[in-house]
This record gives C-alpha cells, sequence and structure tokens, in this order.
C-alpha cells in the first residue's frame, strides 16, 4: 500500500471571504463569477473596501486536499507560501486537518507575499475571486519532492498553478515520478480564462499524462472550442481514460470506457459557491482511492459539493461521511 492516496499540487493561499452586493462588484472593477489575477497594490486597495470578512486557509488544490483529509484519507499537499503571519496559518490550517504538508517556505525576505484570494460572494452565492498569488507563483521543481510522488496513488494537479514561471516543470517532474512508481495523475482544469491562457499545454498534457479530468461545463466548452457539451465530453472522452465534469444544478457526468453515469445534484440552499469544484473532486477521489464504483464517486462528489455551497468557505462542516452514508453510497 502506497503512503498517500492522493498528492495535491496548487496555489497555497488565504482567503478573504466576504459578502456584497452586484453594485459593489461594479463599483470596484470586479468581473462576476470568474477569477481574476491581481497584483499587490489591487489587493490592498480592495482589501481596504471590503466590510468584514473571514480569513481563511485556501487554494482551489489545497481545499480538494483538505476535503480528501476530512473524509480520514491519507493526502499530503505541495504548495508555496512565506514566512510571515498569513504562511503560517495556512500551513497550520491544513495540517490541521490532517494532511501532510511539508513545502519550504519562501524566506521573510522574499518581494513577495503569501497569496491571498479575495472572494466577494453576492446574495445569489456566486463567488467573484481577486487573486494576489504572492509567492505561490513561485513553485518551482525543487519543491516537488520524488519520493513524496512516487508514494501516491495520484496526484491532483491544479489548473490555476499553470500561472508561473516554473510551474510546467514542477508539474512534469511530479508525473515523471508518480507515473515511474505506478501511480496516476488527475488534472482539474480550474477556470474558463485559465484554459483560454494554457489550452495548448493542457491539451499535451491530457493527451499524454492525465488518467482523470476534472472540469465544469464551461472550462470544457472552452477547452475543445465548441459551443456543444455534448461535443466537448466526446472529444474529452477520446483522449482520457476518466471525465468527471460538473454541471451546476444538473450534477455531474461522469464517462469512461465508452460508458457514462449521471450524478445528480443535492438541493440545498446556496450561501456561498466557493469550493463546490474542489469538494466534489476530493470527495470522488476518494471515492475512487477506496474501491467505489464511478457512478457512486460522482454521487460523493455531488454531496459533498451540496454540503460546502451551503455555508461560507470552502471547507467541509459537517462530517462527510455520514452524509454519505446517509445518501446509500456507504
Amino acid at each position: 500500500m502506497k503512503k498517500f492516496q492522493v498528492v495535491g499540487i496548487g496555489n497555497a493561499m488565504v482567503d478573504v471571504l466576504t459578502r456584497a452586493d452586484e453594485e459593489f462588484l461594479s463599483e470596484a472593477g470586479i468581473g462576476k463569477g470568474i477569477m481574476q489575477l491581481i497584483d499587490m497594490d489591487r489587493a490592498v486597495d480592495l482589501y481596504s473596501r471590503i466590510g468584514p470578512a473571514r480569513e481563511v486557509s485556501g487554494g482551489s488544490a489545497a481545499n480538494t486536499i483538505a476535503g480528501i483529509a476530512a473524509l480520514g484519507g491519507r493526502t499530503a499537499y505541495v504548495g508555496k507560501v512565506k514566512d510571515d503571519q498569513l504562511g503560517a496559518i495556512f500551513a497550520h490550517d491544513l495540517r490541521a486537518q490532517g494532511a501532510v504538508y511539508e513545502t519550504s517556505f519562501a524566506p521573510k525576505d522574499a518581494a513577495q507575499e503569501t497569496g491571498r484570494c479575495i472572494v466577494i460572494v453576492t446574495p445569489d452565492g456566486e463567488r467573484s475571486m481577486n487573486t494576489y498569488l504572492g509567492v505561490t507563483e513561485f513553485l518551482q521543481p525543487s519543491d516537488i519532492d520524488p519520493k513524496m510522488m512516487a508514494d501516491a496513488e495520484w496526484i491532483y494537479l491544479e489548473g490555476y498553478r499553470f500561472d508561473g514561471p516554473d510551474s510546467h516543470a514542477a508539474f512534469a517532474k511530479a508525473i515523471n515520478a508518480c507515473k515511474g512508481h505506478g501511480g496516476r495523475v488527475s488534472l482539474t482544469l480550474s477556470d474558463p480564462f485559465c484554459v483560454e491562457r494554457h489550452r495548448d499545454a493542457f491539451r499535451l498534457m491530457i493527451r499524454e499524462d492525465v488518467d482523470l479530468l476534472f472540469s465544469n461545463r464551461a472550462e470544457l466548452m472552452s477547452m475543445y472550442r465548441t459551443e456543444d457539451f455534448e461535443v466537448a465530453l466526446a472529444a474529452a472522452a477520446k483522449e482520457v481514460d476518466i471525465i468527471a465534469c460538473t454541471d451546476s444544478e444538473n450534477g455531474a457526468h461522469i464517462l469512461s470506457g465508452g460508458q457514462r453515469w449521471h450524478a445528480p445534484a443535492i438541493p440545498t440552499q446556496i450561501e456561498d459557491a466557493t469550493g463546490a469544484g474542489d469538494l466534489f473532486a476530493g470527495a470522488f477521489l476518494w471515492g475512487m482511492t477506496n474501491g467505489h464504483a464511478l457512478d457512486v464517486c460522482g454521487r460523493m462528489g455531488c454531496v459533498a459539493a451540496s454540503e460546502v455551497i451551503s455555508h461560507l468557505g470552502a471547507r467541509p462542516e459537517k462530517d462527510l461521511l455520514a452524509l454519505f452514508a446517509r445518501h446509500g453510497l456507504l
């Protein structure tokens, strides 16, 4: 048995969560429902404009790994923070979830700070993310421990992390170490605009290295340059073994080996959509590495996503195993 079921690699940052109306988004020049990269000056300006906020450790793949850890999974994370207050918060929170986190901190005198994402949640539950990457942008191949990757059943790569000068090389090192020891590779596309920035690199990785692709409807259609969702699903299914594509209130579509399953969404009152895809992926990967069928994994993902959107923040607050049992999945 390998030491880790899943090792995640991606952004490491602190989420600053606050509520505001759409008028605020317009006044502040914030695009609704998307992730926008910002610099430090813009981060400071937005922080000064928002009202009371909740600060919690975040980062898309880190949320996924925290979800797996909350389920009792054997997991670890690789993501860069600075030796500063927010970096210490990030490391403590992730370790407290039960995940292994051993990435070296950037030094105190580093020019950039620990990244943070200012998340504005509108009354409809939609989140608009304004991301200052900080030192997490500078994840390097030297941050990748080949032994950790070799000890993983799966690695989980965050598409957002492609926004960095050395991230592609870091991902390649992780993939080689993992696959060289019988592990498998999963990738999340993260965001339609992320796909636009890195489509060619994503396509090459998907065809050559990825065994499981996570996306949502918009990301997949962007990847395959089509307005037809079914065409996008079919194209992806030709390039990767397993597709797990979320579709908002329509649940999720799972494709593998010429078969297709639909996992229905679990109705809930949406308080904050942050982390829905992250927790879907976490529950799906936990289910796979614990021997559950793909259709069951998809349903687990929808249950976990429903839980996380029912409250503010991207980490589960209820016992996910108990929720799985309640829905007849265990």
